[in-house]
């Protein structure tokens, strides 16, 4: 009894392994390095393995899974291929006067290879649902680990959005309603420019999805049997045949765009249903005329098409114009002023800006060394005199000019305008070239001093002493005095960051006598300090010459005049002079 009742318990272990959890592969789940999956299981994994509705789960592994994979990705290639037939089956006739149609047996014989190559998707959808997937939480480490249980794989399938609901949304037979259901009733009801309108969104609205998901589908084989081709030849061919598709879905999009193109020809000339004849074909002859009035732009080469009732022709000729179109990117190509052909034309040259040849990538290169080069040069020739100009800049030498040429900046202030102001930071110095500032400096509260620089004087000297200072302060020095241009002036400007650049690597060159007496020549702050002290050494003597008038009166008065002296002078600070 006690042999049956374990018999019984590990069969019921076995049905809730079976019912609760999904069974993985035993090459997957073995410990050590991944391995690929085995095609053929051994009997004891097979009997475990669940059957989903639509058959046995599959190894996505196998040969006939492989095989299958290539020929749903040609099945999709086809598809690509005809999508753009569609467009073709829309022609203009000429045959007693100008009229828009749609060629039933063009369109039927599309809509037929169409729904043949949706029926193979549509299977391989149906087989999805029993091919076996990689776990995500797998591919964490190694390889990943496949899940046969056919619940979580059907699961898995209809919660993906990339997978099953985009499968299903390029299968949407959209191109087949339209041309058989709306196209003719917009004929009918002469809506030419709606007509247009709606087969190119259509077109845009399922072509472009189905390059994603071929691109998206093929991605997702890859993940999981690592290749599908298996072959470097096979690469370079479907390189070629995505390079074919474009240009194929390039020109029939060229050729719809044409005959909307000849459609307005048609409508600009007023044609009316009462007309004669007669005058029905001459107009019509305007229309398809190479030479005629009518700017047709990069649809020239479509004119010929319309007069010929060949399909085949019509295709080929399309195609030829994509391919010549795309390999020498729309250099054949007059566009006129039309929003599609400029839009188109816009494209065309970005494209082509990235994709210059390879020996003018290289003179490109090459030369940019040069180019930059030949801006500094430039630059010098125009700076260097006017900076010349600048008396604080005579005595410097020729690497130090070069090196201020290379950072300085022109500057032009407007009349009114204030250069800076009275305890804002300075962060550049300005050299006056042409033009007049005036100096604005507050005393005490009810006392200013006033002057004005000519070209020549330069502001801002306060950031030579920071420069030079050491040890060296983050910290901007404030303003002085308050700037403001009488007249409109051009000056020179070099930033803090560059004037502490020359400052630091030429530090020997400022710490000159005669560049520092200079300075203190040119320098705003200094002259208004020197006219302080003259004016204080001035009044000193007038009043030594007067002489005393009383005792009380004497001693009042030297008091009082040495109290006004101390006070001017302390108001009147002595600019620091850099290097002391």
């Amino acid at each position: 009894m006690s042999r049956w009742s374990d018999i019984s318990r590990r069969h019921l272990t076995e049905s809730e392994v079976d019912n609760d959890s999904p069974i993985e592969c035993y090459a997957c789940s073995r410990p050590g390095i991944p391995v690929f999956h085995q095609t053929r299981f051994c009997r004891e994994s097979s009997k475990n393995r669940r059957v989903s509705p639509f058959g046995p789960v599959l190894d996505p592994r196998s040969k006939t899974v492989r095989k299958w994979n290539r020929v749903v990705l040609v099945a999709r290639g086809v598809a690509l291929a005809v999508d753009p037939l569609f467009l073709f089956s829309v022609s203009v006739g000429t045959c007693g006067g100008p009229c828009a149609y749609v060629d039933g047996r063009v369109a039927a014989i599309v809509a037929v290879v169409r729904t043949c190559v949706d029926a193979v998707h549509v299977w391989h959808v149906l087989i999805q649902f029993r091919l076996a997937y990689v776990s995500r939480e797998s591919r964490v480490v190694g390889c990943g680990t496949l899940v046969w249980d056919a619940r979580a794989i059907a699961s898995h399938y209809l919660r993906s959005f990339k997978a099953f609901w985009f499968d299903v949304f390029v299968v949407v037979p959209v191109p087949q309603i339209m041309y058989w259901l709306v196209v003719p009733k917009l004929i009918r009801e002469e809506r030419t420019e709606l007509l247009m309108t709606t087969l190119q969104l259509v077109f845009l609205f399922q072509f472009l999805p189905k390059v994603y998901h071929s691109f998206s589908l093929m991605q997702r084989m890859k993940k999981v049997t690592g290749f599908i081709f298996g072959s470097v030849w096979w690469g370079f061919v479907v390189n070629l045949i995505a390079y074919f598709l474009a240009s194929h879905a390039a020109g029939a999009f060229w050729y719809i765009l044409s005959i909307q193109r000849i459609l307005s020809c048609l409508t600009s000339q007023d044609l009316n249903r009462s007309n004669n004849s007669a005058k029905m074909v001459v107009k019509t002859a305007m229309c398809l005329d190479e030479n005629g009035p009518f700017p047709y732009g990069i649809y020239q080469f479509a004119l010929p098409l319309i007069s010929t009732d060949s399909t085949a022709i019509k295709i080929l000729y399309s195609n030829l114009w994509g391919l010549i179109s795309l390999s020498s990117m729309g250099n054949i190509l007059q566009p006129t002023s039309g929003c599609l052909e400029v839009a188109f034309w816009s494209s065309a040259l970005k494209d082509k800006g990235g994709q210059l040849p390879e020996g003018s990538r290289t003179r490109w290169d090459s030369s940019k060394t040069c180019l930059k080069v030949l801006r500094r040069d430039i630059k010098r020739h125009l700076c260097l005199d006017l900076i010349k100009k600048v008396p604080f800049f005579q005595c410097l030498e020729d690497v130090i000019l070069d090196n201020i040429c290379d950072r300085v900046k022109p500057l032009v202030f407007s009349k009114g305008e204030k250069i800076t102001r009275e305890g804002d930071p300075i962060r550049q110095m300005v050299f006056i070239i042409h033009g007049s500032v005036r100096r604005v400096q507050t005393l005490k509260k009810d006392s200013v001093t006033t002057n004005k620089l000519v070209p020549g004087s330069f502001l801002g000297d306060e950031l030579l002493s920071w420069c030079l200072r050491r040890p060296f302060m983050d910290r901007l020095p404030p303003s002085s005095a308050t700037y403001t241009c009488l007249r409109p002036t051009e000056a020179f400007g070099l930033d803090a960051d560059d004037l502490w650049y020359i400052t630091d690597h030429f530090r020997y060159r400022f710490a000159s006598e005669k560049l520092k007496r200079t300075a203190r020549y040119y320098s705003s702050s200094w002259r208004t300090w020197a006219a302080m002290i003259i004016q204080f050494a001035w009044r000193r003597r007038v009043g030594r010459t007067r002489g005393p008038v009383s005792c009380v009166a004497e001693n009042g008065g030297r008091n009082q005049f040495q109290l006004r002296q101390y006070a001017a002078v302390f108001m009147s600070i002595r600019p620091h002079d850099h290097l002391e």
